[in-house]
């Protein structure tokens, strides 16, 4: 009976902590909380793009190059050995990795949609199933295939794999294409051309 009793105290000011102290007290009860990851803090741990205005005269599509690290996840503008963009990227994550070597960029469409990643939409438009692959997946009755906005995009496979604009979490992430920033894809849209050598490193 003592022990019952002396239960019910411990309970009881258990209690009134919790009621007193809201999410301080839980956290002193069962310990400390992880505070959750944002986007914002995801992307927050790459470095921002840094464009070298002084050669935006110099560089042009017949004498740019492209070399991305996919170890360091950038991706750098040159011409010659000077650095016009150096910028975040995400690249291929696991089962979907980037290949290495060297490319040359194959074609450049400004509002290029996805062949194979997309959405099943219906006839007004609205999607019905989101994040599909026209690989495995088999579009509903009534419905239509919308590839995937790839804006600004550069192919450098014949697979598919390119460069452009993209979410970047701040860690590779993408089906095998090099994502690019919002106001970064453009300035190296305009910069490279048809035949402009990509060097992709692991």
């Amino acid at each position: 009976m003592r022990f019952a009793g002396i239960f019910k105290t411990l309970l009881a000011t258990a209690a009134v902590a919790f009621v007193a102290g809201g999410s301080h007290a839980s956290a002193d009860l069962f310990g400390p909380s992880k505070p959750k990851t944002s986007v914002n803090t995801l992307i927050g741990r790459q470095q921002p793009a840094i464009v070298n205005g002084s050669l935006a005269g110099v560089i042009n599509p017949s004498n740019a190059r492209v070399i991305v690290s996919l170890s360091k996840q950038r991706a750098y503008v040159k011409v010659g050995s000077d650095v016009y963009i150096d910028t975040p990227i995400s690249s291929g994550k696991r089962g979907h990795t980037t290949p290495t070597g060297s490319f040359s960029i194959l074609e450049k469409d400004a509002d290029h949609r996805s062949s194979i990643y997309g959405d099943f939409v219906d006839g007004k438009g609205r999607t019905v199933r989101s994040g599909v692959s026209t690989k495995i997946d088999s579009a509903p009755s009534g419905t239509r295939y919308r590839g995937a906005s790839m804006k600004w995009f550069c192919r450098l496979t014949n697979g598919g794999v390119g460069m452009h604009t993209g979410i970047l979490p701040g860690y590779p992430a993408s089906h095998g294409c090099i994502r690019l920033p919002a106001d970064i894809a453009p300035l190296i849209y305009e910069k490279v051309k048809v035949g402009t050598p990509v060097t992709v490193e692991s």
